[in-house]
């Protein structure tokens, strides 16, 4: 069996530089809400595979699921000989839509896929070409999706000319003094200086900033952001790729704002770890393109539909928007206490298990610190916890753990983050 510096050594000869790793930690096997290396040894993983695994490491009914579908065929195309799967998948996720009357969903492989589908949809339905993001968000990788994501470094820098008629405004951020009137005072000096709202085909929005550091959009915002696309007929797009799938204590995040969006956007958690990604929404604008203008040779796999099922059947029979919750409280109170002691942390945030820290010295929230951020990171993996950092200034721990992790290993896992917290602020101080 290779070791983690072997496969070190290897990935550096055959992988490109562009593809970065947290740690030089190569999986081997996991269970629920635990992780072995190639070397045998244990990690508890708060990362979920950037939230993907809501349902824990190869929960026994999605694993079931995929064997099964693989005893019958592994792959068709949906455009050529459809399958019960995909449509079965669509049902349950227009049933459960965050809003009344009829929905509609498209299947898709990636996250980044259902972006640029929802962009590709709205721009049918208006006619119009211009979409409006905000800043610190991440919407992906891809040309049209790195054109959304609201930061440069390291998604854009180097990459030539982007999308064009894509506008950014700031996302309220009440830690750094960015309030919901400052957003709509920005949107209403993009309309003044920039672009004509009769030529914005949509809005996209991430409830709460993923990439950009768990920042919550505040319900306000968010059904000021529905009132503005009502009053100019633009397309309201929520990005829940990562916010999805019960990780917020609702199956979507947008459900606590009691906003009804146009197109939602899904992956991630989706098929608890089989690539699958979706755009749900309502029926009337998932009809606008003609046939043939939507689609991919992988798309709605039925692998991943398969999965997707299970993982619905899983949230709702094991309660886990519930247990999103509790999660979340434990995590914050647990946060809240190392917060009271340690002048590193400048502030704790969340919405059910999607929570945050923010480093700062001396608790200033002006004086972001990347660096002991990246030195918590290989602490706590050396320690055996897998964590995500994440940020506008690459200054915020994110957790994200399965929603299936016991209650034990929830407190293994932050005492682990404690002790590595003191690795990294004493290695700092040297």
């Amino acid at each position: 069996m290779p070791t983690n510096a072997e496969l070190a050594r290897r990935r550096a000869e055959a992988v490109p530089r562009g593809v970065s790793n947290s740690l030089q930690v190569y999986a081997k096997r996991a269970a629920n809400a635990e992780l072995w290396d190639v070397e045998g040894r244990r990690y508890i993983d708060f990362a979920s595979g950037i939230a993907v695994l809501n349902t824990g490491h190869l929960h026994p009914r999605v694993q079931a699921a995929v064997a099964a579908q693989l005893q019958e065929f592994s792959h068709a195309c949906f455009q050529v000989t459809p399958y019960e799967g995909y449509v079965a998948l669509a049902e349950r996720l227009n049933a459960l839509a965050p809003g009344p009357g009829a929905w509609k969903t498209l299947f898709l492989t990636t996250g980044a896929e259902a972006v640029e589908n929802a962009v590709k949809i709205a721009r049918f339905h208006t006619g119009r070409s211009a979409v409006i993001a905000f800043s610190g968000a991440f919407h992906g990788r891809t040309l049209a999706c790195m054109s959304l994501t609201g930061k440069v470094q390291p998604y854009k820098s180097g990459f030539g000319t982007l999308l064009p008629e894509v506008h950014h405004a700031p996302y309220p951020m009440a830690y750094h003094g960015i309030s919901v009137d400052d957003s709509f005072r920005a949107l209403d000096t993009l309309f003044k200086a920039d672009v004509d709202p009769q030529r914005v085909a949509a809005i996209i929005v991430e409830p709460v900033l993923g990439e950009g550091g768990f920042y919550i959009a505040p319900p306000e915002f968010l059904q000021r952001l529905r009132a503005l696309c009502d009053a100019h007929g633009m397309v309201l797009i929520v990005d829940e790729i990562q916010t999805g799938f019960a990780r917020t204590g609702r199956l979507f995040a947008i459900e606590h704002s009691g906003v009804v969006p146009d197109l939602v956007t899904v992956a991630k958690s989706l098929a608890g770890g089989v690539p699958l990604s979706a755009v749900i929404g309502r029926a009337g604008i998932m009809d606008a393109p003609n046939p043939g203008g939507l689609g991919g040779t992988y798309a709605g796999s039925p692998l991943g539909c398969a999965a997707g099922l299970a993982v619905l059947d899983v949230i709702e029979e094991e309660r886990l928007c519930e247990r999103a919750g509790r999660i979340g409280s434990l995590l914050q109170a647990r946060l809240s206490d190392l917060q009271s002691r340690s002048r590193s942390i400048g502030e704790v945030r969340g919405l059910g298990a999607m929570v945050a820290m923010e480093l700062v010295h001396e608790r200033d929230a002006q004086r972001p610190n990347a660096e002991l951020t990246r030195a918590l990171v290989q602490a706590a993996g050396r320690r055996g916890l897998l964590l995500l950092s994440c940020g506008i200034y690459s200054n915020v721990i994110r957790f994200l753990p399965p929603l299936t992790i016991t209650d034990g290993l929830l407190a293994e896992g932050m005492a682990i983050l404690e002790a590595a917290l003191e690795d990294a602020s004493r290695a700092g101080d040297g």
